[in-house]
């Protein structure tokens, strides 16, 4: 999977950089063109020379010295390469990424990258688990940059626990799995794909509105998955903080009134439409237009239905596959059955967001797949993105079974 493929290889300063020489070796033996960006500390742990022994290509370690070609450097390594992996990720490259400091080679070329990274960590035990290296993962992983690891075991420093770098072997397994899926799913390149994400909020008055506890992680990781297949994605979003995921059009939306315009303005020409949105049933009558000050009274609220979007879209659907969502907190499976076959939905994707690691703000989900035809699957626990991708498998199947 990897043959033909370039890779960029940022080497970053830890005693790990030394299995990164081994990296090389087996890329190479696969058919992989390696091109080895160093860090000025990394050079410290072993030499330039090395790399450029084992990878056959010049070696980058800084932006101001001679250039090995008349192009800008640092943007053409970007625009060459398949994906870039950064092995070992200490804790300086990582927070440099997340805030897009770009103080040498490294953090630079990675600033105009446009295809997938992956970062393999490795410092010590604690550093991993202190509260800024923990919270520029999470944000490294909303902008799409795949994790690989860290592994267990006896560290440099004495210690023993998490925060070693992943085994050569196991992160080129990972590179070889993203290859594999990618090459696998590039059938859906063509496709037009809309995706709802997020709460809806349902305005009181200027400073109050109902709303959910959806953090839209499972929609986003939807459109990712199918933007990774090669679909032509559309995602009409209710408010969120999560990154658009890359080569995804995103249409920002508020209330349930406007995603249903939104997305039914769209729907004649969409090939697939996955309603992950967590859209209010309800909305107030009235909206007021000043802020409703606080009084020892009570307040009586009168709510109006919203439009029901998959009803509507089952309704209308011509030769559109459409996906629906159902978060339950009991009878899970009973309610998912009766509600796919009173929307019309062709799969019905059930959670019982009570059970732990799934249901809103996780970054895993436990689902059935539920299908017209009457199949059922389940999933173990795992992340939503996997979830997402197991969808657009699903999907694709179904549609060339379709076809035969």
């Amino acid at each position: 999977m990897l043959s033909g493929k370039t890779i960029l290889l940022g080497v970053t300063g830890g005693i790990a950089a030394y299995k990164s020489v081994e990296i090389v070796s087996r890329l190479r033996k696969q058919g992989a063109e390696v091109y080895v960006v160093m860090t000025k500390a990394a050079t410290e742990f072993v030499t330039p020379l090395t790399f450029r022994s084992m990878s056959a290509n010049p070696v980058y370690t800084s932006l101001f010295e001679e250039p090995k070609t008349w192009n800008i450097e640092h943007i053409s390594l970007a625009e060459q390469v398949d994906a870039s992996l950064i092995a070992p990720a200490t804790a300086n490259i990582l927070a440099k990424m997340v805030t897009g400091i770009s103080d040498d080679f490294l953090s630079t070329v990675l600033l105009a990258v446009r295809t997938p990274i992956f970062v393999a960590p490795a410092m010590n035990h604690a550093m991993y688990h202190h509260p800024a290296t923990q919270k520029n993962l999470e944000i490294l992983r909303e902008r799409d940059i795949r994790i690989i690891g860290p592994a267990q075991g006896f560290q440099a420093c004495g210690s023993e626990g998490d925060g070693r770098m992943s085994e050569p072997q196991d992160i080129i397994n990972v590179l070889e799995d993203y290859f594999s899926q990618s090459r696998q799913n590039r059938y859906m390149s063509g496709k037009k794909v809309l995706v709802t994400a997020g709460g809806t909020r349902e305005p009181i008055d200027p400073v109050r509105y109902i709303g959910n506890f959806s953090t839209g992680k499972m929609g986003y990781a939807v459109a990712q998955a199918f933007a990774e297949a090669g679909a032509q994605v559309t995602l009409v979003s209710a408010p969120s903080e999560i990154a658009v995921p890359s080569g995804v059009e995103v249409v920002s939306i508020s209330t349930a009134e406007e995603m249903y315009t939104e997305v039914l303005r769209r729907f004649p020409e969409q090939d697939i439409v996955i309603k992950a949105a967590a859209v209010a049933d309800y909305r107030p009558v009235v909206r007021e237009t000043q802020k409703m000050k606080k009084s020892n009274q009570s307040v009586r609220l009168e709510l109006v239905p919203n439009p029901d979007i998959l009803t509507t879209l089952g309704q209308k659907k011509q030769e559109q596959f459409l996906v629906g969502f159902a978060a339950e907190t009991q009878n899970p499976l009973d309610n998912g059955w009766e509600k796919m076959k009173r929307k019309k939905a062709d799969i019905l994707i059930v959670n019982d967001v009570t059970l732990p690691g799934a249901g809103f703000g996780t970054d895993t989900n436990i689902v059935t797949f539920l299908f017209a035809d009457g199949r059922r699957r389940d999933l173990p626990q795992m992340s939503k993105l996997e979830i997402a991708r197991q969808l657009v498998e699903e999907i694709a199947h179904l549609k060339s079974k379709t076809k035969e």
